[in-house]
């Protein structure tokens, strides 16, 4: 199946979906690739220490606004990535026709939550940025070939 579409999930949608987002479109150039939250700060832009630690890695946040995720916009993506396992329950109990293209951010580094680092320190959302990228990368390598 050609991948043409993927969107990241978080709950906030202004630390780690932004991120996973902007990871992603790097490395997917032809590949549309967008986010959203499932308890989305509508409209708020991504937040600051998530912006500096995206930016240390080489990733501008510049722009991002969060938005709420629904079942359509999960619908018109070929692909949705989420960030914990609860995420994925949440989605796939409201809406069961999406489980067979709801997959974990870290699927293919080890299958974990990436913990959300929100109102945490700096640190954390270092921590967070890398297991976000290296997964990315990940993703990208395995989709490059069906894209």
């Amino acid at each position: 199946m050609k991948i043409g579409s993927v969107l990241v999930v978080c709950v906030g949608n202004i630390c780690r979906s932004p991120l996973g987002e902007r990871a992603l479109a790097a490395r997917l150039p032809n590949v549309t690739v967008t986010s959203a939250g499932l308890g989305a700060l509508v409209d708020a832009e991504a937040d600051p220490d998530a912006t500096t630690a995206a930016a240390e890695l080489g990733i501008s946040l510049d722009g991002h606004k969060a938005r709420q995720w629904t079942g359509a916009i999960g619908a018109a993506n070929d692909l949705i990535l989420v960030m914990e396992p609860d995420h994925r329950n949440q989605i796939v109990r409201a809406h069961p026709e999406l489980s067979g293209k709801t997959f974990l951010m870290t699927q293919w580094t080890g299958g974990g939550a990436i913990n959300d680092p929100y109102k945490r320190s700096i640190d954390m959302h270092r921590a967070v940025a890398k297991q976000i990228t290296e997964a990315a990368g990940q993703w990208a390598a395995r989709l490059k070939g069906r894209g």
